[in-house]
């Protein structure tokens, strides 16, 4: 049998070829970006700490995955036998396909969806909730960007295996590609010819939406972009001062009583109390397991306490889970975490976003002023860490100690009353560690608040009014360095001091 290739070459002009790529289009188009919004509901679900809402998402991904899209195609089209009212919906072909590939397709997508949010890292949403920003806002400002950067190429090629499978649609009378093509050569038995034409227009649908989609990946692609020429620093930026939001009230910026903390019998913080007054620089030391970053954390609500209360300009802030009294865990109280700035010993910056957007990230969100006046502080504040000429590059085009002084300028942009540090220098080079001490020194002397955990002991004796040892999650030492120096009584505080001797 020789094949017709006039005929086959007539088909790439055929109407009805082309009215069935176009349903081919839509239905794959409309499928995947219904599947990509379920699915990553499916995947938040998933992941969610609420049990039944885990469970139900993943009963969903397991029976979907599991029943064969034929199956569901001929089941949903069928539904208004026993529905009659859904008729009017589910009895058109296009609608019940698209019904069918939707809830088969998000079960898929959601895994991909999961893969992507389990690699944002644990950090960046730290940072978020460090700043104030709530669930949803750290869903759509930091994780769904990064997630679906990530997962991007896995839903192309998703894409690609949807738009192969519309062909099934055929069972339930959609005139999609192969639905004509069958009609055709039941007509004219001319079957490979027909099918040629039929696989032509899958291929050029593939071809030229899978170009496009891997011209987006590229556009999304952070490490190909090339920073803006950086801004001048105006006189009206230069100006900005800082200031913090809350007016100082009381004797105390920032008080922790009783504090305790355990990760099942594993008892971390045992009953901690600490003091910290306006304008007062406390360094907390001791050795590794100490407790001593759990201390830091538990004190914006980073880690929740089981007993004891956390006060903040004298008023309650945050109170431990197993208190009787929950009254002060209200939305008011909790939303004042603007007013701890918090910066993380690994930066945690938001890899999508340059420096000036990480630094005019929080303020924006609780609009504490118009976008142009925000910018113009955010722009003093990477001054003032000496970054400002950084200020449209991307966090992977920085140094660590420079991706630390912008973690400082975007909890500095904040304006808070309280500066909480957690080993600002530990993961950097040690070529780098000054540049950063250096920063938190001047704001020492500019009478900010600051809490800071460090291993830095020549550091943490030369600036701060008061050294807070610890030891097996107790605060074992709390004085003057001068005095602190002087004390003994504790084996590895002698080590200590000893170190800073050596070093001084």
């Amino acid at each position: 049998m020789i094949f017709d290739w006039s005929y086959a070459l007539s088909l790439f002009a055929n109407k009805s070829f082309w009215a069935a790529t176009w349903t081919v289009i839509q239905l794959s188009v409309a499928s995947w970006l219904l599947g990509i919004l379920l699915g990553f509901a499916l995947a938040l679900a998933k992941q969610s700490s609420y049990r039944s809402l885990s469970a139900a998402a993943g009963s969903y991904i397991w029976f979907f995955r599991s029943l064969p899209l034929l199956v569901l195609l001929v089941f949903i089209y069928n539904v208004p036998q026993v529905f009659p009212s859904t008729s009017a919906w589910l009895g058109n072909s296009f609608i019940a396909g698209l019904v069918a590939m939707v809830l088969s397709e998000a079960a898929y997508i959601a895994e991909i969806h999961r893969g992507g949010l389990l690699a944002v890292p644990k950090g960046q949403v730290e940072a978020g909730k460090a700043l104030g920003i709530r669930f949803f806002g750290i869903q759509r400002m930091i994780v769904v960007p990064q997630a679906f950067r990530i997962a991007l190429p896995s839903l192309i090629n998703e894409y690609i295996s949807i738009v192969k499978l519309t062909s099934l649609v055929s069972v339930i009378s959609l005139a999609e590609l192969l639905l004509v093509g069958e009609r055709l050569y039941t007509q004219n038995f001319l079957i490979l010819e027909t099918l040629a034409a039929v696989a032509f227009y899958y291929v050029l649908i593939v071809t030229v939406f899978g170009l496009a989609l891997k011209a987006l990946e590229r556009k999304l692609d952070i490490t190909r972009r090339t920073p803006s020429i950086a801004p001048e620093l105006g006189a009206t930026a230069a100006q900005v001062s800082f200031h913090t939001r809350l007016e100082p009230k009381g004797e105390y910026a920032l008080e922790l009583r009783k504090g305790l903390k355990s990760y099942g019998s594993n008892e971390v913080l045992k009953g901690v109390d600490l003091k910290v007054k306006w304008g007062e620089v406390v360094s907390i030391i001791g050795h590794s397991g100490s407790g001593k970053t759990t201390l830091i954390r538990c004190l914006n609500g980073l880690e929740t306490l089981n007993g004891g209360t956390v006060l903040l300009q004298g008023e309650p802030f945050l109170r431990g889970s197993e208190e009787a009294e929950k009254s002060h865990r209200t939305r008011r109280n909790q939303a004042r975490i603007v007013h701890v700035g918090m910066v993380f010993q690994s930066f945690n910056l938001i890899a999508h976003r340059t420096v000036l957007q990480n630094v005019m990230m929080g303020p924006l969100y609780h609009e504490h002023d118009s976008r142009e006046s925000i910018r113009r502080l955010s722009l003093a504040m990477l001054a003032k860490v000496g970054l400002i000429e950084h200020a449209y590059k991307y966090p992977h085009q920085l140094s660590g100690g420079q991706q630390q002084r912008v973690a400082i300028a975007r909890a500095l942009a904040m304006q808070p009353a309280v500066m909480l540090f957690d080993e600002p220098t530990s993961a950097l080079d040690p070529e780098l560690v000054g540049e950063v001490l250096k920063v938190i020194s001047q704001l020492a002397e500019e009478g900010m608040t600051m809490v800071i955990v460090t291993h830095e002991m020549s550091f943490a004796f030369g600036v701060s009014d008061r050294v807070v040892y610890m030891e097996h999650g107790q605060v074992i030492h709390d004085a003057r360095p001068e005095e602190l120096l002087q004390q003994a009584g504790s084996s590895r505080l002698e080590k200590f001091i000893a170190a800073v001797k050596q070093v001084a």
